[in-house]
Formats: structure tokens, C-alpha cells, sequence
């Protein structure tokens, strides 16, 4: 029985162990790839030539609550699919050929309102977004191409050029796919905090520890938040991981009534979390806060609801 065993097992090829799939494994040496950094500083020099303020807030997507840009790739996305449709149809070719004019148009402000994010995100997210946005790029030639040919009545080689820029435009959208759902870019950082601290007055420490109008670092629980005194004793007390991308707010400056995030610059109003300039789409998780005894007591604000101040 033994050598029966051995004689079966012999041919058998011994299961590989568990590991990263080959896409996987692919996008996690892209996001190590140091050799693109030179390109990424670069671009990121050329792409803050525009200052913080409204405009780059539009872009970022402040008032929506969430990233612009994966709203507005919709567009190009949606026609240039279309149009491939369109074109395994006969007699569809001049509606194809508006449908892809209509997605060239569309590309151009949803690449400037995903270069605002990209600029302002952490090294490893840069470089698989360089390489998103040079397979956006390419397809964008490759429909360009497919537009002019069938304008110049060459509608063959302007459906080939127009299915290859699909097949481009899926593989950069599989990129985009890990850069937003594997390295978090654009994601809320600060959304588990309201599931993760602890219900009611929760003790942070004593007052007299505090200097006025310097950010400290404290824990509720075990969520990190920031602390804020000022002058007449009322302190503030928001999350401490930025919502941008978990930057400490602890570490960053306070000027107006609001807290500047070190990494990228999102400002929050301390009185009630709201985020008054990007890139951070989210407002931060704020704190009621009261002193009693010397002895600071914070709990999680309820979006809406009466500022409690300080007893």
C-alpha cells in the first residue's frame, strides 16, 4: 500500500503555497517602483502650479463630500462603451463617431480633476497613478486616432483604433481600481471613528496639562483624537487621523479657529470638524467636551446635533 501511495503521489505536482495572484503581486512591485519617482516629482511640480483654494477644492470634490473625479470618468467611460456597441451594429457609424467625440471632450476635465488628487497623495499611490493616467492618456490618443479616421470616411481602421482604446481604458480603470480600493486613495481615513470609540463622556485628561492654543495628541478609548484649549478654557476635541489620508492633525498648526493637517494642508474647523479646504472631501469626526473636576470629559458629537460647551 505504501508504494502504491508513493508511485501516486509521485505524479502529482505539489500545490503551490497561498500568495498574491500574479495581478496582485504585479501592482504591489508597481506601488515599490522607486525608478518612477523622478517623473512623479515632476509632474507633481506641474500639477501644483495651481494653488490651493476654490478652484482645486472643485476639483477635489469638497462640497460633494467624495472625490470629483470618479464621478466625472463616468462620461467618457459611458460613451466611448457606446460607441462600441454602436459599431458592432451596421449603420451606426456617424453615432459612434459622436459618441467618441463626446468622451474626448469629457477626458479632459475629469484628468485635471484626478491629477488634483494625485498630486496630493502619499508616494506609493503616485506611482500607480502615473501609471493609471498614462494608460488614460494612451487611450485618449488611441480614440483621438479613431475619431480622425472615421472623419476622413476610413471607418475600419477607426473601429480597430477605437476597440483598442477600450481595452486600454479597462486596464487603466483596473488600475484605478487598486489605487482607490487597495491603497484607500480618496477614501474617508476617519470613517471608523464613530464605530470605534467608546458611548458617553469618556475621561481624556486633566485641563492643567493643557497649554492654550497648542494641539496635543490624547485617546479615547483607542481612537487617537486632537485636543484643543483655548483662551477661556473651552477645548476642542476632533479626530486625530486626517480624513484625507490619516495624517496626525496633532502635529499640524492652528490658525481662524481651524487645525492644518501637516501632510497635505486640509483645514478643519475645530469647532465642528467641518473640512474648509482640501484636498480632504470629508469633515473629521468631532467631540463634545466638557471639564468637570479639572478633568476633561469628551463624547462623540452626532452629526447635527447642539454643540455642548464646556461646563
Amino acid at each position: 500500500m505504501d508504494t502504491l501511495r508513493s508511485s501516486t503521489t509521485a505524479g502529482r505536482r505539489t500545490p503551490r503555497a497561498e500568495g498574491p495572484g500574479r495581478v496582485l503581486a504585479a501592482m504591489d512591485r508597481l506601488e515599490r517602483w522607486s525608478r518612477l519617482d523622478s517623473a512623479v516629482r515632476v509632474v507633481q511640480r506641474a500639477v501644483r502650479v495651481l494653488p490651493p483654494g476654490p478652484a482645486k477644492d472643485l476639483l477635489h470634490g469638497r462640497r460633494l463630500g467624495h472625490p470629483l473625479h470618479p464621478l466625472l470618468v463616468q462620461v467618457p467611460i459611458g460613451t466611448w462603451l457606446s460607441a462600441a456597441v454602436l459599431d458592432t451594429l451596421p449603420g451606426r457609424h456617424g453615432s459612434a463617431q459622436a459618441l467618441i467625440g463626446v468622451g474626448l471632450a469629457a477626458a479632459a476635465p475629469a484628468a485635471m480633476a484626478g491629477w488634483a488628487d494625485w498630486a496630493e497623495s502619499q508616494r506609493p499611490q503616485m506611482r500607480v497613478g502615473l501609471v493609471h493616467a498614462a494608460a488614460n492618456v494612451t487611450a485618449v490618443v488611441l480614440y483621438a486616432a479613431s475619431f480622425l479616421a472615421r472623419a476622413r470616411g476610413r471607418t475600419a481602421p477607426g473601429k480597430v483604433l477605437g476597440f483598442t482604446g477600450l481595452g486600454v481604458v479597462g486596464i487603466g480603470g483596473a488600475i484605478g481600481g487598486h489605487l482607490a480600493y487597495r491603497q484607500a486613495s480618496g477614501a474617508n481615513h476617519a470613517e471608523a471613528v464613530p464605530h470605534l470609540v467608546p458611548d458617553g463622556w469618556q475621561d481624556i485628561g486633566d485641563l492643567a496639562g493643557l497649554l492654550v492654543g497648542h494641539p496635543v495628541r490624547r485617546h479615547l478609548g483607542d481612537v487617537p483624537v486632537l485636543v484643543v484649549r483655548e483662551q477661556d478654557d473651552t477645548v476642542r476635541v476632533l479626530a486625530d487621523t486626517c480624513s484625507h489620508l490619516g495624517g496626525p492633525l496633532s502635529q499640524g498648526t492652528l490658525s481662524d479657529g481651524c487645525v492644518q493637517c501637516p501632510w497635505h494642508g486640509s483645514r478643519f474647523r475645530l469647532d465642528d470638524g467641518w473640512n474648509v479646504r482640501g484636498p480632504a472631501t470629508a469633515p473629521q469626526p468631532v467631540f463634545d467636551a466638557r471639564v468637570i473636576g479639572g478633568r476633561i470629559q469628551a463624547r462623540l458629537r452626532q452629526r447635527g446635533a447642539t454643540r455642548h460647551r464646556a461646563a
